[in-house]
């Protein structure tokens, strides 16, 4: 036995005492052969109330036990004494102040090197046995029942013990945990952080909480688990530090869930984008470009829409089991993939893809195609060519998904998607997430394509009625412009000419027909062919309007707005009549632009109103600025400011008509405009 606050040694490490006999209490009391007492330890004397000074040299049955079990203590004594045999029991001990306390006793005989015979008795309050019993069964049922799974680790963080809980997460024995750390038992665990978190824990004694972990073991090697683990030090009554003790929950399914919420989470948000960000604007190119945008890199790392080459030329498209596809690229998008991005096609660019490459079968079957593992062997039916395929290669590319545009029971195209930075390949989820962002895009993509046959088309009819006129004609110079809205598809009422008429004379004519659509488009029509009939009868310009005013009021209540001029280079003079429109600016050397005080008149249409010719000077190097309301209208401005702005850009030295005309359109037209421009300048020649 050691001294009293000093380690035993056990090898060349001292190892400090347990505190379980502090628990407990135990006294320490040795009697000689006669029953006196020769040596009473510190705990005899809390234990039983008599201090060493009074309990030395007495008799023990005397001072300790009840008059009514002496006999019985004098024959259990006895008994030892004689036959060496330990006896164990608990007997009433009286204490010095009278009070009773059951003890627990073990006695057995020493024997010294004098071959002196004692008794040593080994005494505990029988109270606090039981509750040490009691804690120690508790806790040895806790840790065994419990459903958690429970292990200590000692100093050196190596297994001491581990209940049937751990065993089974672990799916490894008790047995071969003991003694091993936890990178030798779990090596398919992140254990160095583990180890590190417990090393921790052990120096600081500050718990690990909750802290997730997500691996593999022996149990389940085939899928990834979560646990949620907890440490904490372990330490005696005394502060010795004994280790780290641990639980851990299985606590995959929580977080199956809660992964599988937040990918849900995601996909809804992204959708949400998608449905905000694609179909800004009825121009293909732009909705393509937002489509990719929004798959990278929230889906895939390269994006590409395409379209079929007869769907952008507005043709129905249906392919054989052995036709090829040509396909147009709208747009590609990629997340720092270079490679990846040099393998695409170039917006714009149209290529022929094979009958067995992927995304021919995509588009042929209206069907995604997923390859969740791309091998090399992949590759050539991905890529348009060798070249392409070596570069997907070179990128990393490992999962590939092609998803259908289709809208209105039409394939359209395809969107692209590929996988190289991002480990994870294309799941059933990214599939569904990418139908969905497809569905909703081939739509916004269909209507972006209709309105760009439509606007094509409708801008062809439009220039179709427009007149083109020489660069010079009567002796005036003219240059022209037809500026279409930027906000529709549909055809527009304006229209200008140049007549040249007998006599060197020429005529010239701006109008606007109120309205927009085929119903305007085919008045502004006939009311040009009928200002060229009326034009050859070399009639005054008011008589003229008025022809035009009748003609217009047959024509389904139409509105028309008109300015006719003839110029007569002989008079240098010219005769103006205007119906409703906005005045013509003239400008003359060394004289500010001004518009030209006309009568304005009613519109063509109205019917029942007189016009009126007004005859104006026009010099050689004089010009003549013709113009619909589209050039000056605005929303945000009134009418005179937007007109002195028109002044203001006229003046200064003489241009070139060409170039003023690109001034005035580039200047003072709003892209955004709802309204049609028409523009024509003329200017007198000098005589030769």
């Amino acid at each position: 036995m050691s001294a009293p606050g000093f380690p035993v040694t056990e090898g060349q490490a001292s190892v400090r005492p347990s505190g379980l006999l502090d628990v407990l209490g135990v006294a320490s009391v040795v009697l000689d052969a006669e029953g006196r007492i020769a040596l009473w330890s510190p705990q005899a004397e809390e234990l039983f109330g008599y201090p060493a000074q009074e309990a030395l040299g007495k008799y023990a049955a005397r001072i300790m036990v009840h008059e009514q079990h002496l006999d019985l203590v004098v024959k259990l004594f006895a008994d030892v004494m004689v036959t060496g045999q330990s006896w164990a029991g608990a007997f009433p001990v009286r204490r010095k102040d009278g009070t009773t306390r059951l003890v627990e006793f073990r006695n057995m005989r020493l024997l010294d090197d004098h071959g002196e015979v004692y008794a040593l008795g080994l005494c505990a309050d029988r109270s606090t046995v039981r509750r040490v019993e009691r804690d120690v069964a508790l806790a040895t049922s806790a840790i065994t029942q419990s459903p958690i799974g429970l292990a200590v680790l000692d100093t050196d963080l190596r297994y001491v013990t581990v209940n049937p809980a751990l065993e089974r997460l672990n799916g490894i024995p008790a047995e071969d945990h003991i003694g091993r750390r936890i990178s030798d038992v779990l090596p398919h665990l992140d254990a160095d952080a583990l180890e590190a978190a417990a090393q921790g824990v052990l120096e600081t004694g500050r718990p690990l909480v909750d802290r997730l972990t997500i691996g593999r073991t022996p149990a389940d090697p085939a899928e990834e688990h979560a646990w949620v683990i907890s440490l904490y030090r372990l330490e005696d009554s005394a502060g010795t530090v004994l280790g780290v003790a641990g639980s851990v929950v299985d606590v995959t399914e929580q977080h199956r869930a809660n992964v599988e919420t937040e990918a849900a989470r995601r996909r809804l948000a992204l959708i949400a984008d998608a449905s905000a960000r694609i179909g800004t604007t009825l121009e293909l190119d732009r909705t393509a470009r937002e489509l990719a945008e929004v798959a990278v890199p929230e889906l895939a790392d390269v994006a590409a829409v395409d379209l079929l080459e007869a769907v952008v030329d507005g043709r129905r498209s249906s392919l054989g089991p052995a036709e090829s596809a040509v396909i147009r690229a709208l747009a590609v998008r990629a997340d720092d993939a270079p490679e990846a991005l040099l393998a695409a096609d170039e917006p714009g660019q149209v290529a022929r893809y094979g009958p067995d490459q992927l995304i021919t079968e995509c588009v042929r079957t209206g069907k995604p195609v997923l390859v969740a593992q791309v091998e090399e062997a992949d590759l050539p039916r991905i890529a348009h060519s060798d070249e392409a395929a070596h570069l997907l290669a070179r990128a990393g590319v490992h999962s590939y998904l092609a998803v259908p545009l289709i809208a209105r029971g039409e394939v359209l195209g395809a969107l692209d998607l590929k996988r190289s930075r991002n480990p994870l390949p294309f799941t059933e989820d990214d599939l569904l997430l990418a139908r969905e962002l497809a569905a909703r895009a081939a739509v916004q993509i269909d209507n972006a394509r209709w309105y760009q046959n439509a606007r094509d088309t409708a801008l062809t009819l439009q220039r179709s009625l427009l007149p083109s006129h020489p660069p010079v004609t009567g002796g005036l110079e003219v240059a022209s412009r037809y500026q279409p809205a930027g906000a529709t598809t549909e055809v527009g009422g304006d229209w200008f000419d140049v007549i040249p008429l007998e006599g060197g004379k020429t005529a010239l004519v701006v109008g606007d027909v109120m309205g927009s659509g085929i119903t305007a488009a085919a008045t502004m029509g006939r009311l040009r062919t009928a200002t060229n009939t009326l034009a050859s009868l070399d009639l005054d310009p008011a008589r003229l309007l008025e022809h035009l005013d009748r003609i217009t009021e047959s024509l389904d209540s139409s509105i028309a707005t008109c300015v006719y001029a003839v110029h007569d280079p002989e008079l240098r003079q010219c005769r103006i009549a205007n119906a409703g429109h906005l005045p013509p600016a003239r400008l003359r050397e060394g004289h500010p632009p001004e518009f030209l005080d006309l009568p304005t008149g009613a519109p063509l249409g109205v019917g029942g109103v007189a016009f009126s010719t007004t005859t104006v000077d026009l010099e050689p190097g004089d010009r003549l600025v013709f113009y619909t309301d589209g050039l000056v209208e605005t929303r945000q401005h009134p009418l005179d400011e937007r007109l002195a702005a028109l002044l203001s850009l006229l003046e200064g030295p003489d241009r070139p008509l060409e170039e003023v005309c690109d001034l005035l359109l580039r200047t003072l037209h709003q892209p955004d405009n709802s309204d049609d421009v028409a523009l024509l300048i003329a200017r007198v020649q000098k005589p030769d």
